[in-house]
């Protein structure tokens, strides 16, 4: 009703692994075999221009993926509001990568599962998301290709949300599940169980 336009444009299940430690120019050396030059490129610029990088591993359906995100606004690149992404395919297995990426001294933080439906939706990425551990979750998303346009894209996704009446999440509230969830996840990873943090 609020966008005609609106649709639904991917269903997935995903797990998701987190990791710490590690060295991200180590990481860069052992997969730069499983990409190619533009990708070669995305991946240096966060690996310098970045800060407190975050190294996951993603299975969606069959597709195994990379992902490296880094705090632009001076969060956190776990979850921060604006930040750089590298999220590009491999042509291995998620234990095949998993492997590379703890020859570079990572080690796991924490495995995660997630249901996910994604909606293009009046210019917006919205993900619903239903994860093992926090329940349900959505999260809005444009991409843009130069760290200048971020507060301004802010500012549309923050009336979006206000369009839809959802309120954000506090990044402190977020912090403390994320604590949680790492600190327990074997007990939720795969499994539709969820816990509630004030």
């Amino acid at each position: 009703e609020l966008d005609p336009a609106c649709v639904c444009t991917s269903t997935n299940t995903q797990l998701n692994h987190y990791f710490e430690g590690g060295d991200i120019k180590e990481l860069y050396k052992k997969v730069e075999h499983l990409f190619s030059g533009e990708q070669h490129e995305k991946f240096h610029t966060i690996a310098e221009k970045g800060s407190d990088c975050s190294v996951r591993t993603r299975q969606r359906d069959d597709e195994v993926l990379l992902v490296v995100k880094a705090s632009i606004d001076g969060g956190v690149s776990s979850n921060g509001v604006q930040r750089m992404e590298f999220e590009e395919p491999v042509a291995i297995t998620l234990d095949e990568l998993d492997a590379l990426v703890q020859a570079a001294g990572y080690m796991y933080q924490a495995k995660w599962s997630r249901e996910r439906e994604e909606y293009a939706y009046k210019g917006a990425n919205v993900c619903i998301d239903r994860n093992a551990g926090y329940g349900y979750l959505a999260e809005f998303e444009k991409i843009v290709a130069e760290a200048g346009e971020a507060d301004v894209v802010r500012s549309e996704l923050d009336a979006l949300m206000v369009e839809l009446e959802v309120e954000e999440l506090s990044q402190d509230r977020l912090a403390r599940m994320f604590d949680f969830y790492n600190q327990n996840w074997p007990e939720y990873y795969g499994t539709t169980k969820v816990f509630v943090i004030e």
